[in-house]
């Protein structure tokens, strides 16, 4: 039996009245039509010996920083001023959903850290997401929380955070060469760098900002024997890092909106398939990550506590699919239920009467 210490800090959640769960759906609603924005965002230019030259200014957080954009031409003139029109062109819309954000928040929904948010934001203009990406980890689950909780009609009290953005995405058979995530991260002023690889040789697959702990991961499904070696994802122009078995995230795959200024559309897995995979997670990682396991433990449990009650169906097809995976995917994921409540375990099963019986 695998028995683990309730995180209790992030155990809570109390019911949201029923006018939140209709907020959050009517700005899902309007959040699927891109409204970009100049909000940390402004174009400066400086005379110098007789030249003008034009440079692209970027809040994040406390950070401001410079990115050259170029002497100034005719073309460059032209560039600017249609990205100052896009931005006045989408301006009753993000009046809108700012104030669906602030009435959500106002109505005890959680919203987003900001320079997380500034980053996601980035990442959502840039295509990422309409590329395939989704986001998985803590950010995922802190996703849920903003907005999964309030169409479940619940709120989490929860302190999970985590600096890391994981962007999943399957392996890509066609290209779109318009995309590329190191040069939008490049280019977006944030001062993004390629984090090195543990072999030098190998591209990189994470991007950091300079000073920062917040960055940015790419990874993707790992498929046959592992090689240790980081994976071509030619729609996003960039390179993952092959993880076993988040190929199960990626098959059921919704749109969920974070809370912050006027809304971010993001990718996450379905939250049956994100808790039941953190089940799995808690039991692959090495002993001096027990802290990380006991929080994917606590992130499954609250997910589940939900879920069992008010969409025991997603459990059962989360369930039937794992199945169908087996071996070790399932064992480990029988496992980390084993970990849980015992009336909860009991719950899931029930549920989900595809996985097999505990040991």
């Amino acid at each position: 039996m695998f028995n683990m210490v309730r995180y209790n800090s992030l155990m809570h959640h109390t019911r949201l009245p029923d006018s939140v769960a209709a907020q959050y759906s009517e700005l899902l609603r309007h959040a699927v039509h891109p409204t970009p924005d100049g909000s940390n965002l402004s174009f400066k230019s400086k005379r110098i010996a007789g030249k003008i030259y034009w440079y692209l200014y970027v809040s994040l957080g406390r950070r401001r920083s410079e990115h050259y954009l170029g002497a100034q031409t005719p073309a460059l003139l032209e560039t600017i001023e249609h990205e100052r029109k896009l931005w006045e062109s989408t301006s009753e819309d993000r009046v809108l959903r700012a104030r669906l954000v602030s009435m959500l928040l106002a109505g005890g929904a959680m919203p987003t850290l900001g320079d997380e948010a500034k980053v996601l934001r980035l990442l959502e203009r840039g295509g990422i997401f309409l590329a395939g990406g989704v986001i998985i980890g803590t950010i995922a689950f802190q996703a849920y929380a903003n907005a999964y909780a309030n169409l479940l009609g619940v709120s989490w009290e929860t302190h999970a955070q985590t600096r890391d953005i994981d962007t999943a995405i399957p392996v890509a058979v066609t290209a779109d060469d318009t995309l590329s995530l190191p040069e939008l991260l490049e280019r977006s002023g944030m001062g993004f760098i390629a984090v090195p690889s543990l072999d030098r040789k190998a591209p990189s697959t994470a991007y950091r900002i300079r000073g920062r702990e917040l960055s940015v991961e790419v990874l993707t499904p790992m498929i046959g024997k592992p090689d240790g070696s980081p994976k071509r994802i030619p729609q996003l122009g960039a390179w993952a890092e092959p993880v076993r078995y988040i190929g199960y995230l990626l098959e059921d795959v919704q749109i969920a909106v974070l809370l912050h200024g006027h809304g971010v559309l993001v990718n996450v897995p379905s939250p049956a398939r994100f808790a039941l995979h953190k089940l799995v997670v808690s039991r692959r990682r090495p002993a001096t990550f027990a802290e990380k396991a006991r929080r994917d433990l606590a992130q499954a449990e609250m997910l589940l506590e939900v879920l069992v009650e008010e969409r025991p169906g997603d459990v059962a097809l989360a369930g039937e699919a794992a199945a169908g995976i087996g071996g070790k995917f399932v064992e480990q994921m029988c496992r980390g239920l084993d970990g849980l409540p015992s009336m909860l375990a009991g719950q899931v099963r029930r549920c989900a009467p595809d996985l097999p019986p505990s040991t």
